[in-house]
C-alpha cells in the first residue's frame, strides 16, 4: 500500500504542477522539448531504415551471388565430391554450388575494354539455388549457359562495354594457371542476358559463364570452389565448426571473414551516422535539463511547503523526474510512429520531392536563365533512394525510442538536483 500510495502521489503533485503550467513559459518549453523529442526519433528511425536497406540489398547480393555463406575448398576432386554428396542431405544445408573463379580483361566488338571477374557456374544454378535466382534480377535477355559460348553480365558492365544481348565479348587476358594461356583473343563468349542486383561493384564487374569452360579458362588440373547457402547465415561459424571436424582434409571460409573489410567499413559508417543523429537528443537534452532547472527556481516555496508537511527531498526530485519522463514519452511515442509512416511511405515522399525540386529548378531558370532551361532534368538521387525498400528492424527502432525518453529522464534528473541543496527553514524564512 504504501509503494502505491508513493506512487499516486507523485502522480497527483506532478498533475497538479502541469495544470498550474498549462499556459506559462514552462509549458512551451515542455512542449518544445517534447517536439525535439519527436523529431529527433522521427528522423534516427527514418535514416537507420533506409540504410539498412540501402546496405542490407548490397550484402544480399554478395551473399547470394559472390561469396556465398561459407566458402569450401579441398585440394582433391575426390574430396570435393565427398562433401558434396554430404551437403546435399544436410538438412541445414540450402545449397551447395561449385563454381570457378577468376579475374580477366573483356574486349567488346566496338573497341571498349573492362577489368571483370569471371564466374564459371552449373548451367543449372537458378533450379538449384532459390536465392541465387532471386537476387539476379535480369535487365534483357535470359541467364541462359546452355551453349559454351554464352555469358551474363552486369548491367553496368554491359554500358561500359557497350556490348548488351546478341553481342560478343572476348576474354583478352584470364588469370587462371600456368596451363592456359594469359592471352588468347579466341575466347569468345555472346551476351545472352544483363543482369543486375543490390550492389553496383557485383554490376560492374561479373561475368557469368558455363563451368563446361573451365579447363579452357581455369586449366585442367583447377579445382571448384564450393558455396554454401545455409537456412541461417548467422550459424555460420557453429558450422564451420563442426565440418572441420568431419572434414578436416577442407578448409572452410565464413562470409564475415570473407568481406570482412566492406562489412566493417558498412559498420562504422552505420555507427558514425548514429552518433551524428544522436546530437539531435543532446540539444533537446540541454533544453530539457534548462526547462526543469527554472521550474525548479520557480517552485521553490512548493517545494519548501511540500517539505514541511513531511515529504522527502528525493521524493521530491522524484516529481521532476517524472515530468522529465512526461516529456521524453509524449515525444518518443509520436516520434516513433511518424518515423515508421514515414519509412513506409518513403518512396512517394522522395518521389514528391523530387518532382518539387525539379519544377522549383524550372521556375527559377525560366525566369532568370531562359536559355538552361532545357538542361534540367530531375535529380536521379532521389529515385535511387526511392527505389531501395528500407529495412524496419523492430529492436532498434525500440533502443531509439527508449534512447529518446532516456535522455529526457538523464536530464530530468541533473536538472532536479538542485532540490536536495534547498533548505525548507531558509526558504520560508525568506517569505
Amino acid at each position: 500500500m504504501k509503494k502505491r500510495f508513493s506512487l499516486s502521489w507523485l502522480v497527483f503533485v506532478s498533475r497538479r504542477f502541469a495544470n498550474v503550467d498549462k499556459k506559462g513559459r514552462g509549458a512551451l518549453t515542455s512542449l518544445l522539448a517534447s517536439l525535439g523529442i519527436a523529431f529527433g526519433v522521427m528522423t534516427l528511425i527514418t535514416i537507420i531504415s533506409v540504410m539498412n536497406g540501402l546496405q542490407m540489398s548490397y550484402i544480399d547480393s554478395i551473399l547470394e551471388l559472390s561469396s556465398y555463406h561459407i566458402r569450401a575448398k579441398g585440394s582433391t576432386t575426390a574430396d570435393l565430391v565427398d562433401f558434396i554428396s554430404y551437403a546435399e542431405t544436410d538438412n541445414e544445408v540450402l545449397a551447395c554450388s561449385p563454381f570457378y573463379e577468376g579475374q580477366s580483361l573483356i574486349a567488346a566488338d566496338r573497341g571498349r575494354q573492362s577489368g571483370a571477374l569471371i564466374h564459371a557456374v552449373n548451367p543449372e544454378i537458378c533450379n538449384k539455388d532459390a536465392g541465387f535466382c532471386k537476387e539476379l534480377k535480369l535487365v534483357d535477355g535470359s541467364f541462359d549457359l546452355s551453349e559454351p559460348d554464352y555469358a551474363v553480365i552486369g548491367e553496368e558492365l554491359a554500358y561500359e562495354l557497350n556490348a548488351f544481348v546478341g553481342d560478343e565479348i572476348t576474354l583478352v587476358a584470364v588469370s587462371g594457371s600456368s596451363a592456359v594461356s594469359l592471352i588468347d583473343t579466341g575466347r569468345v563468349y555472346t551476351v545472352s542476358g544483363v543482369f543486375s542486383c543490390g550492389y553496383s561493384g557485383i554490376n560492374s564487374s561479373f561475368v557469368f559463364v558455363s563451368d563446361v569452360n573451365k579447363e579452357t579458362l581455369f586449366g585442367q588440373d583447377a579445382l571448384p570452389v564450393l558455396g554454401l547457402k545455409l537456412k541461417d547465415s548467422a550459424s555460420d561459424g557453429r558450422y564451420i565448426a563442426r565440418m572441420s571436424k568431419a572434414f578436416p582434409q577442407l578448409s572452410f571460409e565464413s562470409w564475415r571473414s570473407y568481406n570482412r573489410a566492406f562489412f566493417g567499413a558498412l559498420r562504422i559508417e552505420k555507427n558514425m551516422m548514429m552518433l551524428l543523429v544522436l546530437l539531435i537528443f543532446v540539444v533537446v537534452s540541454v533544453n530539457i535539463f534548462n526547462s526543469l532547472r527554472r521550474i525548479v527556481f520557480v517552485r521553490k516555496d512548493d517545494i519548501a511547503v511540500l517539505s514541511a508537511l513531511g515529504a522527502k527531498k528525493n521524493e521530491i526530485q522524484s516529481i521532476f523526474i517524472f515530468q522529465g519522463f512526461l516529456t521524453g514519452f509524449a515525444g518518443a511515442v509520436p516520434g516513433t510512429a511518424l518515423g515508421l509512416l514515414l519509412c513506409i511511405n518513403i518512396d512517394k515522399i522522395l518521389l514528391v520531392i523530387s518532382r518539387f525540386s525539379y519544377h522549383l529548378k524550372h521556375a527559377f531558370f525560366k525566369i532568370f536563365a531562359p536559355g538552361s532551361v532545357q538542361y534540367i532534368d530531375q535529380s536521379m538521387m532521389y529515385n535511387i533512394f526511392a527505389s531501395v525498400p528500407p529495412r524496419i528492424i523492430l529492436s532498434e527502432v525500440c533502443i531509439i525510442s527508449i534512447f529518446g525518453v532516456f535522455a529526457s529522464l538523464i536530464a530530468a534528473w541533473a536538472a532536479s538536483r538542485g532540490v536536495l541543496n534547498l533548505s525548507c527553514a531558509e526558504v520560508l524564512r525568506d517569505e
